[in-house]
């Protein structure tokens, strides 16, 4: 295959291109809020095949379904009369997948088998354009290699999938940069499988108390529930900022993420700062941009400083975790 073209995601032949690739049953990375989706006609097996092929990821990662409205995404989920439209009202467009019963009209290879589907409408006007021209839904998983740091620009998607599929559309740095929370409502308890662009605060203003799944069972229920995810090839550690491991060794080069200005002076040879003013939706929207930046430098290893774990430092920690764990 050719190397894939960058089109820029304003222009509306480069919708209508991508649109006519999807029906084609080829493969189209595109921009949403939150990260770079790598995107299939979600009706069409052979093309979901090619996701996680391209990918290299494992068939039992279910894939979410990228719709253009409520209306829609009922022709791909049952959803249930209590609470769903509450959600969906407040927060769609946006960072919320909601997990509810397929129906069959959803191949199995989208939800590895499962009978549930998770859904949402993504809040990018060339996302959404995208769906529109294609005329159908879309499975897209991030635009990445499986495991990795998800992409949050089209270069990230250009590094490692570029000769792989069909197209890139360029929407710019992704506004949210973490993935979308993964709301399970398919059961008679609402469950936060994966934590994401909307807080379990926000969530619960809206039905009340949820569940909050720190692991995964027999069988996984969401994208972003392994263990490692999110992973450079650099390792990192998390610590904290008084901990001697935080200095770096003489002649050893270190890479430190911290939220804000670290105290002190360290020898570090790359400092990435998510946001100097401490605003959490700024961090998370560098985070991924930053994890890809130090693991670029050559370093031996990375540090990390941990950020609280309110609202969306839920969602930071949750990926820094991830990366940090052991392979």
């Amino acid at each position: 295959m050719t190397r894939a073209c960058i089109r820029q995601a304003t222009l509306p032949r480069a919708i209508d291109e991508a649109a006519e690739i999807i029906r084609a049953g080829g493969l189209v990375a595109f921009p949403t809020e939150t990260v770079y989706g790598l995107g299939a006609d979600a009706c069409n097996p052979l093309a979901v095949a090619r996701i996680f092929e391209v990918k290299r990821r494992p068939s039992i990662d279910p894939l979410i379904v990228h719709v253009a409205d409520s209306a829609q995404a009922l022709h791909y989920g049952e959803f249930p009369a209590e609470g769903s439209s509450d959600l969906m009202s407040r927060f769609w467009p946006g960072p919320l997948t909601l997990v509810v019963p397929k129906k069959k009209v959803v191949p199995a290879i989208v939800t590895a088998g499962l009978n549930t589907v998770g859904i949402r409408v993504p809040a990018h006007p060339s996302a959404l354009a995208l769906i529109r021209a294609t005329g159908r839904a879309i499975a897209a998983p991030s635009a990445n290699l499986f495991g990795y740091v998800s992409p949050t620009r089209a270069q990230h998607v250009a590094e490692q999938l570029a000769d792989q599929i069909d197209l890139i559309l360029d929407g710019g740095p992704c506004s949210v940069g973490v993935e979308s929370t993964v709301l399970s409502i398919a059961g008679p308890v609402p469950r936060i499988l994966r934590s994401g662009g909307v807080t379990a605060e926000e969530i619960e203003i809206v039905i009340g108390p949820v569940e909050k799944v720190s692991a995964p069972g027999n069988h996984l229920e969401s994208p972003g529930q392994l263990n490692r995810h999110y992973a450079t090839r650099t390792p990192l550690q998390i610590l904290r900022e008084d901990d001697p491991l935080a200095a770096p060794a003489k002649g050893e080069r270190v890479g430190l993420i911290s939220l804000s200005n670290p105290k002190g002076r360290h020898d570090y040879s790359c400092l990435e700062v998510l946001s100097p003013s401490g605003d959490m939706r700024e961090a998370a929207a560098n985070l991924f941009n930053a994890l890809r930046h130090l693991d670029s430098q050559g370093l031996d290893r990375l540090v990390a400083f941990p950020v609280p774990e309110i609202g969306l430092g839920v969602a930071i920690m949750d990926r820094l975790r991830r990366c940090a764990a052991s392979g």
